[in-house]
């Protein structure tokens, strides 16, 4: 297994690739984010179907990755539309391959409140709260 093959089925994953999970994901693989943490195929499966049923157009863009040996560093930037808002989000991913090549451990670094920030209702308390949690206003940088 390769680290392009398993980037390739992440940013091409669709509620019929998912059943895919087994051929890149160890038997016991461990899937850690900011809302789950799971063992083995039936979890890992359970996330990617409930993305799926629960938001549209979810898709992962890959901006970078670098392996060293057993792992690998993924920068990625996650697109959706969630309560008919369009929403983005960046991570980065910590994969740790088993002998065979497929993933044993993988661990989402992702800030939730990027994604609560965008969302009706609760966004603006936590634009807020941010606010106050402020110790220097953000630079805003120009495109």
């Amino acid at each position: 297994m390769t680290l392009e093959k398993i980037l390739d089925w992440y940013q091409n994953l669709s509620p019929q690739s998912v059943a895919d999970v087994a051929q890149f994901y160890d038997e016991q693989a461990r899937f850690i984010d900011p809302f789950n943490d799971v063992v083995g195929h039936d979890g890992i499966t359970a996330i990617f179907h409930h993305m799926f049923e629960k938001t549209e157009q979810p898709h992962f863009h890959i901006e970078q990755s670098q392996q060293l040996a057993d792992s690998a560093w993924v920068r990625w930037r996650f697109s959706v539309t969630l309560l008919r808002r369009n929403i983005e989000i960046e991570g980065v991913s910590q994969l740790i391959f088993a002998d065979d090549g497929r993933i044993k451990h993988h661990r989402d670094y992702w800030d939730a409140s990027e994604l609560f920030a965008q969302l009706p209702v609760i966004g603006t308390m936590v634009r807020k709260l941010k606010q106050q949690m402020q110790a220097v206003r953000p630079l805003h940088v120009r495109s």
